[in-house]
This record gives C-alpha cells, structure tokens and sequence, in this order.
C-alpha cells in the first residue's frame, strides 16, 4: 500500500486550466499502474486516466479525452493531471490511485487511494 497525497485543486472559470499532482510514498512507484477518478456529489466514483508504471502507456475516459493530460515523474513519486479547457461538468473530488494491475480502469483495482482534492469550475 503506498500513501497518496494529492494538491493543486481550486476553482477556476470554466475554459481555464489546472494541474494536480500526487505525491506517492513508497520506493516501488514505478511498478504500480496510477489513475484519476473523479466524484461529484451524488454520483458513483468514475474513473478520468491511468497510466503504466513505466509511463509510456496512457488510457482516458471520453469525457476528458483531448483535454486532460496524465503523465508521472518516477524519479520524484509523483502522477499528473493537466485538465484544460475545463467544463462545469468537470467539477467534482479528484483522487489519486495506485494499481498493481496493468492500466485498469475499474476502482476495485485500486488498492491506494488519495484523500481527493477539490476542482470547481464555475460558468
């Protein structure tokens, strides 16, 4: 289990930009696959990106698909979030996961979870 802490939430007008990060510990970061979900009040948890333990493998959900951009530092334990063009309907909890699986997509594959950290995007 690593710990996932996550920064860089805020609000922002919509069609503006922000990036979160999320610092894991831990010293086998690279061997855990690392998502984005996002929830909103009264909805399930969905899942936004992932990305390989090596990064060079990234899946998205339509969504955010062209406008979010997830990439990872391996040498500072460290995922990202680049959300531009940012839609009200981006609003939402943000969390960082860790996976011992290749690129799910599926919460129950996530075995590390963040605290989450707030987006809002105003019209």
């Amino acid at each position: 289990q690593m710990q996932l802490v996550e920064s860089g939430g805020g609000l922002v007008q919509a069609g503006g930009s922000l990036r979160l990060s999320c610092a894991a510990s831990g010293r086998t970061f690279r061997s855990y696959s690392m998502g984005w979900f996002r929830q909103s009040p009264g909805k399930e948890r969905e899942f936004v990106a992932v990305i390989s333990g090596s990064g060079v493998s990234t899946l998205y959900s339509d969504s955010v698909k062209g406008r979010f951009t997830i990439s990872r530092d391996n040498a500072k334990n460290t995922v990202y979030l680049q959300m531009n063009i940012l839609k009200p309907e981006d609003t939402a909890v943000y969390y960082c996961a860790g996976s011992t699986e290749y690129n799910p997509r599926a919460t129950a594959a996530f075995g590390s979870w963040g605290q989450g950290t707030q987006v809002t995007v105003s019209s």
